[in-house]
């Protein structure tokens, strides 16, 4: 059995968590063993890198090293967890993965796609997704949606111009990359996007 790398991202409060923990379950059925990872963290250096990057206070971070933060515990994630599962045959499912850097950091705060992409090569090294599945809602009713469940993070709490153009950029890396992003409408029941998602992991994955 060959190893999985499934990776869902969308924004906030778009019901990543929910279609992770779902899928998760399908894929056991499947026979696989499951690793769900989450970015930032998934590490113990990872989640204190985590603790930095969304720390509330630290607004004086400037958009550099935000990026190479997220780099580098992207970095030790693929080390440490990602690439050892593969290797084993277990399916991975990360919650965010470089989308989210191209995004967050190349689309909301400018750097630039191309940078973001160049700098997480070195993370990366030949570990890369084989499907990452977007979950497609508007910036507006994903902030709304997050309010209502917890206190907001230092990203979370950027202006809803920000997270209209990290959800404009998640549009595009859609159109540019068919063959791996597979967008899903997140306004959609619950039911109806696992169906849609497990049609989409047969399909890639296991003929039938």
């Amino acid at each position: 059995m060959e190893g999985i790398f499934i990776t869902m991202e969308g924004p906030d409060g778009s019901g990543k968590t929910t279609q992770i923990d779902l899928l998760k379950k399908y894929l056991e059925s499947r026979g696989y063993d499951i690793v769900i990872a989450r970015e930032p963290g998934g590490t113990v250096i990872g989640e204190a890198i985590r603790e930095i990057i969304l720390n509330p206070e630290y607004r004086e971070m400037s958009h550099m090293t935000e990026l190479l933060l997220y780099a580098s515990a992207r970095a030790q994630l693929v080390n440490q967890v990602i690439k050892p599962a593969l290797l084993f045959g277990k399916a991975v499912i990360c919650d965010r993965f470089v989308e989210s850097s191209a995004v967050y950091q190349g689309i909301g705060r400018g750097l630039g796609v191309d940078t973001v992409y160049e700098i997480n090569n070195y993370a990366l090294g030949e570990v890369k997704p084989e499907l990452t599945i977007f979950m497609d809602l508007d910036a507006a009713d994903g902030i709304r949606r997050k309010k209502s469940q917890t206190d907001l993070d230092r990203m979370e709490l950027e202006d809803l111009s920000f997270h209209k153009r990290v959800v404009e950029g998640y549009r595009q890396l859609a159109e540019l990359y068919p063959e791996r992003i597979f967008p899903v409408d997140a306004t959609l029941s619950i039911e109806e996007i696992h169906s849609m998602i497990v049609n989409e992991v047969k399909k890639r994955f296991f003929s039938e």
